[in-house]
């Protein structure tokens, strides 16, 4: 995008969000080319109050007919950005919890070129995070953590931020039909960022308001995250290094896994026959089983260390002639 002015569109899922959207709208400031509202077959009539009420000519009201959640309403913002020709599709929550006057800083490394995708970050100020209640320090940590091994991006915090931005040579590669439609959709971006191999960067903003209601209810689908984390994560080891490639990453998982596994079946092994036949164990088994698990372990902290080396750094937008 050197040399042009970007074209930024600005995604708004809306459902259940009447009391604070427009005030969210009218807080988006004119770098803003095009807003979309997306009515996910809201009870409240959302999209009727924005047509009523909102004479800003740059916003459009898209309409679901039925619930599709919240990653279902962003996909259709992106499709529509997509269609008019936006350069960057920023997506904030209809809510009212981030300040729609950051929507500069967000896109910022965007638009110098240096990531395809960036993020808010709410953990980055340690003033704010003293702040926080300890529960939710933890549960965040918890879950960038886990995140970070399910995506593959281990510099990236706060996983669930709703606030992001995309560049559409990253938008146009990902495979929007895929994405997840519920509230793991945050996280599914980032596992699916990577298998195109886009870079990603957090942008430092202040903890949202109203932070505990997104608490309860992420409390309310904590149940299925555990299963969807870990089918992600095994998709993207296979993709990354096995489909795609075979490199020291692939070796060292196999060796870890063999080393380890072996180990571990063989020590099992040798205790259940000890304890059934009364024999003890002899200490050539247990430093043969002890030997092997400490080498599975280094094997795996060493595939571990190539994973964290292997996050995309060359922008997919630096590819993207179009811009």
């Amino acid at each position: 995008m050197a040399g042009s002015t970007p074209r930024i569109a600005v995604v708004v899922p809306c459902f259940r969000v009447r009391g604070q959207v427009l005030q969210v709208i009218g807080g988006i400031g004119l770098e803003v080319e095009r807003i979309y509202a997306v009515d996910d077959f809201c009870p409240e009539q959302t999209g009727d109050l924005i047509e009523q009420q909102c004479a800003d000519p740059r916003v459009r009201v898209l309409r679901h007919a039925e619930n599709q959640g919240v990653g279902g309403a962003t996909v259709t913002g992106y499709r529509e950005a997509l269609a008019d020709g936006a350069d960057i599709v920023v997506k904030i929550d209809g809510d009212g919890q981030t300040d729609p006057t950051l929507i500069p800083s967000l896109t910022r490394p965007l638009i110098a070129g240096d990531a395809d995708y960036s993020k808010g970050n709410r953990f980055h100020d340690l003033t704010e995070v003293r702040a926080m209640p300890p529960l939710r320090i933890l549960g965040n940590a918890t879950a960038s953590l886990l995140n970070k091994m399910v995506s593959g991006y281990w510099q990236v915090m706060d996983p669930t931020n709703g606030f992001t931005a995309i560049h559409r040579a990253a938008l146009a590669a990902l495979p929007l039909g895929k994405l997840d439609r519920g509230y793991f959709f945050a996280s599914d971006m980032l596992f699916r960022l990577y298998t195109i191999r886009a870079v990603v960067c957090d942008v430092p903003m202040p903890s949202p308001r109203g932070a505990e209601q997104g608490n309860q209810r992420a409390g309310r689908v904590a149940g299925i995250f555990p299963f969807k984390c870990l089918r992600a994560m095994a998709k993207r080891i296979f993709y990354a290094y096995f489909l795609r490639d075979c490199n020291a990453g692939t070796l060292q998982l196999c060796l870890g896994l063999l080393f380890g596994g072996g180990g571990a079946a063989y020590g099992l092994a040798s205790y259940i026959q000890s304890a059934a036949t009364g024999v003890p164990i002899t200490v050539v088994t247990v430093m043969l089983a002890g030997l092997s698990i400490l080498a599975g372990i280094q094997f795996l902290l060493g595939a571990l260390y190539y994973d964290v080396q292997s996050v995309p750094r060359e922008a997919l937008q630096a590819g993207d002639t179009a811009t």
